[in-house]
């Protein structure tokens, strides 16, 4: 699997584990990314896909390396998805 593809996964699994808030984002902590089972599984270095995700603005959380224990409590954020064009919209909307 590539980053690219990690990265979506990683995205999918924060909206599974996550909660929504009003804006669309959805908020997760590190411990409960880091000790689920079906991410464990997926991802070899969490930590690296977060990195990845960050750096591709994906997804926001304070601190650079987040380390299993200390950072449990870390709040990460992913962002809500920008808003479609209406023209783009319009065609995936059945008539």
């Amino acid at each position: 699997m590539n980053v690219e593809e990690e990265v979506e996964r990683l995205k999918e699994e924060i909206q599974r584990l996550g909660k929504i808030q009003p804006d669309g984002s959805y908020k997760v902590t590190f411990g409960v990314l880091f000790h689920d089972d079906r991410c464990a599984n997926i991802f070899e270095a969490l930590v690296g896909t977060l990195r990845a995700a960050k750096k591709r603005k994906f997804l926001t959380y304070d601190g650079e390396l987040l380390l299993q224990g200390v950072h449990d409590n870390v709040e990460i954020t992913l962002k809500p998805p920008p808003p479609q064009p209406l023209a783009v919209a319009e065609q995936l909307s059945p008539s």
